[in-house]
């Protein structure tokens, strides 16, 4: 993929989207194709190796640091599918399901809740998708494009450490967890509190240019502007989204982050759509699923992916907390 200065190649989007938002998925997602696939974002689950439940979260909390960290010694994660999920809390999975009413959740936002049987769920991810899971839909939208070789990608400027500016702090910090009796990290801190910069004696410093992730050329460059989104455009072969390991050649991969131990990452796609706009891949930062738009053919394949939990969306679907009518 190469960044892209011309962002032209995106206004067919604004003119097919609500503004002002009229809150359905058209809000984010382009109107005018057959059909709609909602591709939901894989949650976790937590159990104990023993098979003995969990108690509820407000009950472990309560307890003591030494009885919480034996209870929890044994715990083992999985990943868990939104039907995984549905079944073990006794709700319905269906194509408007909300991730706080499948789990039973009374209020908006519930990280984590524990299942009937002693189980913890913990919410999928907002805004982007698995690596292995856009390289699935990467196979399977090639074969429903006619310029599989022409796609532009967008990523949401919004994202922390993305883009560079210019200022006083830089564009994101990291945090570090480690033992504190490491003599090694403690040399380490040592060396950190004594070179914070002291504000006040350099009153008249100038802003300077803070590094993001992005050149500077491209964090001060163009930007597709859609309503409540800008985004950063980049075009190339929808191939390159196509291996599992497609975060390793990406000019957004996170060097920054890698430098600080951080694993080999790179954001995956906001929007991402082909020349011909036979088909637009939408994930929307707020969002718990990708959203689709395509062919009846094309949603119909998608949902058929394996290892892939997809559901048929109608158009003008709502997507909002509340809007779950099934599993009230």
């Amino acid at each position: 993929m190469e960044w892209s200065a011309d962002v032209s190649a995106g206004d067919w989007l604004r003119d097919r989207l609500d503004d002002p938002w009229a809150g359905t998925i058209h809000d984010v997602v382009p109107r005018g194709f057959e059909a709609y696939a909602r591709v939901l974002h894989p949650a976790s689950v937590q159990s104990r190796a023993s098979g003995d439940p969990l108690p509820p979260f407000d009950e472990w909390f309560a307890m003591g640091w030494e009885r919480s960290q034996r209870l929890t010694a044994d715990l083992v994660t999985d990943p868990a599918t939104w039907a995984d999920t549905a079944a073990a809390f006794g709700t319905t999975l269906h194509p408007l399901a909300q991730w706080d009413s499948i789990v039973r959740s009374p209020e908006f936002g519930s990280n984590q809740m524990t299942s009937p049987d002693g189980r913890w769920f913990a919410a999928p991810g907002t805004g982007e998708l698995d690596p292995h899971l856009l390289a699935a839909l990467a196979g399977e939208l090639m074969r429903h494009t006619s310029t599989p070789d022409d796609v532009t990608a967008g990523l949401w400027e919004g994202r922390g450490g993305l883009i560079g500016h210019t200022g006083r702090r830089p564009s994101r910090a990291f945090f570090q967890i480690g033992d504190p009796d490491d003599a090694t990290l403690a040399r380490h801190n040592r060396m950190l509190g004594s070179s914070f910069a002291d504000r006040f004696n350099s009153v008249f410093r100038k802003p300077s240019w803070q590094e993001g992730i992005l050149s500077r050329e491209i964090s001060e460059g163009p930007r597709l502007r859609l309503p409540e989104r800008p985004f950063i455009l980049f075009r190339g072969a929808l191939e390159e989204f196509a291996d599992d390991d497609w975060e390793l050649r990406m000019p957004w991969r996170d060097l920054p982050a890698e430098a600080e131990g951080a694993a080999p990452m790179s954001q995956s796609p906001s929007l991402l759509w082909p020349a011909d706009r036979a088909w637009a891949m939408v994930s929307e930062v707020d969002f718990d699923s990708t959203i689709v738009g395509g062919s009846r053919e094309l949603v119909a394949a998608i949902c058929r992916i394996p290892d892939v939990e997809a559901l048929p969306l109608p158009d003008d679907a709502r997507l909002y907390w509340g809007a779950d009518e099934v599993n009230r």
